[in-house]
């Protein structure tokens, strides 16, 4: 049976690009050079890289980008727009629970829940943390986003969710939080790039700081630094408070 994730992302190559939280990349890169000194001979991986937007833009910065992701449909249209701006990049399949790499990378991305909150447990969530850190050279760094469990505390994720939906977008009609595994299960109603409604019961995980902390810790990270994740506006005095709904985290392997 497959899961909500690999349900979504089976033929939504081209509407995935239209979603509101697709439109801050530029920002994002922004943030992402600078934390790597502007550096253009490390080797970057883009761990669910989705249709590409941040493996594009740093390649056409002149970085050395590879991406990965285990959805077709998104690796398909990744490439059409890799070759629309004439940008060879090495786009490559792979589940991030299960990654080819050992000690090869300088950093690894993982933006926009690209893999890590969207599994159905804690146990194969961390093994894409797990993978994440075995991809990456000692002195490596990993920047990735996820959900903020600080944020359901306070707040009703249903209502954040529509309150910034917009018309064409997948759309959530149903949400539950439950406080003790820390899940959103919600129902989101979407149409893929042929028109096709599907209605998907999906659930993602949200983290609170001290369990990431706690995660990476436990991998031989160390320098573990969590912000609140602004779109298209990554910083580091961006302060992780309840208000943010995802948090930032950037991380260095021992």
């Amino acid at each position: 049976m497959k899961q909500w994730y690999e349900s979504l992302f089976e033929n939504y190559g081209l509407k995935y690009d239209n979603e509101i939280f697709t439109q801050g990349t530029s920002g994002e890169c922004d943030f992402i050079e600078s934390e790597i000194a502007y550096d253009k001979n490390l080797k970057i991986l883009d761990i669910g890289c989705g249709t590409g937007r941040h493996s594009i833009e740093l390649t056409k910065r002149g970085y050395h980008v590879t991406g990965i992701d285990f959805s077709d449909s998104q690796l398909r249209r990744a490439r059409e727009k890799a070759a629309e701006h004439k940008l060879i990049i090495d786009f490559q399949k792979h589940d991030a629970r299960r990654l080819p790499f050992s000690n090869e990378f300088d950093l690894a991305i993982m933006l926009c829940e690209g893999a890590f909150p969207l599994m159905e447990t804690d146990e194969m969530n961390f093994q894409i943390l797990q993978n994440a850190a075995n991809s990456l050279k000692p002195g490596g760094k990993l920047i990735f986003t996820t959900l903020n469990g600080l944020f359901p505390l306070y707040h009703s994720v249903k209502d954040f969710l529509e309150s910034s939906a917009k018309e064409g977008n997948a759309a959530t009609t149903e949400s539950s939080f439950d406080l003790m595994t820390f899940r959103d299960y919600n129902t989101t109603v979407f149409e893929d790039d042929n028109d096709k409604k599907t209605e998907l019961q999906c659930n993602e995980r949200y983290y609170v700081p001290s369990e990431i902390t706690w995660l990476l810790k436990s991998l031989n990270f160390r320098q573990i630094d969590i912000f609140g994740a602004t779109l298209g506006a990554f910083s580091r005095k961006d302060i992780l408070t309840t208000e943010n709904f995802e948090m930032l985290v950037v991380a260095v392997k021992s």
